[in-house]
């Protein structure tokens, strides 16, 4: 019997490796290293599947759409999976809304990502927990605190021996169980933000970028009859002003200089979905009044239409500042904002909820082990004492990159100080993206070059040069050094000084 053709695009040699392991006996694979390699093959021959590995993008995705627009129409039978990071660029969110492709996003383990996988290219078997596989997915990989006995992955079973535990009844307390806080602020917020979840109501989640109201959206999205629907996120910041409304409502051909073919806007392409409107506050008046109109009456026209379309998607609107100043300045509509404050939640920035800063420190050394293949097996207090005394402007964003970098930068398996950021170790703290918020952070002895062992000299000269707007005498002050040592000390490691 011949096995069904899967092509696999990726030049990662360790997804290459554990997917050729997996699917060896019931797949005939082929690897490409390019999607332009991808269509050629496609020219060539009948193929059954593809899945396409676009994690590291270095640009916006337009080119891999415009070919995955060509392999699609080449092959329009062939079934496509796109594995992409969690923050998918747009313009591919967005295909894989509206067509048939399925979507991967983001994945903690290679584990992880073979059972996504499987679920794609085998949807009517189900899945149960066992641990048989897990040395095979994960061998050659070490993670901090992981032992056998609490990995696990799932396998195929006969729907015979699944549990008779419903889907519904697994997701009651998803956003809670999968939302890890220790704030009983934040608990209470996620038990009511769990209920309205699960009602087709619009959600208004109000916290500081990086916060976490992104994911919480997608667990909601989790939770809601509509969890099989598309979830479409729309940062309205990131948009020009002028393009908004196309990009919510849609135009028609003609419709403006630019519209050169008729395009349906989010609430069309999410279908019976989930739409995120994260930054909400950007809207001008008339897309104020617009959106009511929809949350109201589901209605709206395409730009340049007649035409009145009924919304069918479920809207979560986000904004990283409270909206009633934004009222008070009378640049939001007291009427939206009523509407929308009735199912308002609050996401608590890291710094009022420090509780949560070792568990997510955990949680995320242990993922950026398993992405970069870095064995980490120790973690010492030091490290995670920094974590715990910076305040985290950047929330729970900042800190899952500073993870992501000491892991890069860990060696023999200890996760040390040395390997968090210089700023970290010096309490340099940067502005928050709420402009009424300011965390003072105060001079103190521990700060003289000194007591700094964590970082190097030329790190902590730059830091305090920048800090000082590079006054040399101020600089020197800072440091616990003379002007004359700062001079030489600069002149060692080839700084600039002219200045």
């Amino acid at each position: 019997m011949e096995l069904p053709t899967l092509i696999l695009v990726t030049r990662d040699t360790v997804i290459q490796q554990q997917i050729l392991a997996h699917f060896k006996k019931t797949f005939q694979l082929s690897i490409c290293s390019s999607l332009e390699d991808c269509y050629e093959q496609c020219r060539q021959q009948d193929i059954d599947s593809i899945l396409v590995d676009l994690r590291f993008l270095l640009s916006g995705g337009h080119q891999e759409d415009h070919l995955l627009d060509t392999i699609q129409a080449a092959a329009p039978d062939t079934e496509i999976i796109l594995l992409t990071e969690e923050e998918c660029p747009e313009i591919l969110e967005r295909r894989a809304a509206c067509t048939s492709m399925m979507h991967i996003k983001g994945f903690a383990s290679e584990a992880e990502l073979l059972l996504e996988i499987d679920s794609c290219l085998n949807p009517e078997e189900k899945v149960v927990v066992t641990q048989s596989l897990v040395m095979n997915a994960a061998h050659g990989s070490s993670t901090a605190g992981s032992t056998p006995e609490n990995k696990t992955l799932a396998k195929r079973t006969s729907p015979a021996n699944t549990s008779h535990e419903s889907p519904e009844a697994d997701n009651e307390h998803a956003i809670t169980r999968r939302f890890e806080t220790n704030s009983h602020e934040m608990k209470l917020m996620l038990n009511e933000l769990e209920i309205a979840a699960q009602h087709d109501v619009t959600v208004l989640l109000i916290g500081e970028t990086g916060a976490g109201k992104t994911y919480l959206s997608r667990l909601i999205h989790d939770v809601s009859p509509r969890r099989n629907e598309p979830f479409l996120n729309v940062a309205c910041g990131a948009l020009p002003n002028d393009l908004i409304e196309s990009e919510l409502f849609g135009h028609v051909r003609g419709a403006f200089t630019s519209a050169h073919a008729d395009k349906d806007g989010k609430f069309l392409a999410a279908g019976r979905g989930t739409v995120l409107l994260d930054e909400i506050d950007v809207l001008g008046p008339e897309q104020q009044v617009k959106l009511l109109r929809v949350i109201e009456t589901g209605e709206f026209e395409p730009i340049g239409s007649n035409k009145t379309h009924v919304n069918q998607a479920r809207l979560v609107v986000a904004s990283n500042m409270d909206l009633q100043p934004l009222v008070e300045q009378g640049k939001f509509r007291p009427d939206l904002y009523y509407r929308l404050n009735m199912l308002k939640f609050d996401v608590l920035p890291l710094r009022r909820r420090k509780s949560d800063i070792i568990v997510l420190a955990n949680d995320f050394v242990h993922q950026m082990s398993l992405k970069h293949n870095i064995p980490v097996d120790r973690i010492d207090e030091e490290f995670m004492e920094a974590l715990h005394t910076y305040p985290w402007p950047g929330n729970v964003r900042e800190l899952e990159n500073v993870i992501r970098r000491s892991v890069i930068y860990c060696r023999e398996g200890i996760l040390r100080k040395e390997n968090l950021p210089s700023h970290i170790l010096m309490g340099l703290v940067g502005p928050t993206n709420d402009p009424s918020v300011v965390l003072n952070h105060k001079q103190n002895d521990s700060e003289r070059l000194g007591d700094q062992v964590a970082v190097t000299e030329k790190d902590l000269i730059e830091q305090a040069l920048f800090k000082n707007n590079y006054s040399r005498t101020n600089t020197a002050k800072t440091l616990g050094i003379s002007r004359v040592t700062l001079y030489n000390k600069m002149k060692k490691y080839g700084m600039n000084t002219k200045k």
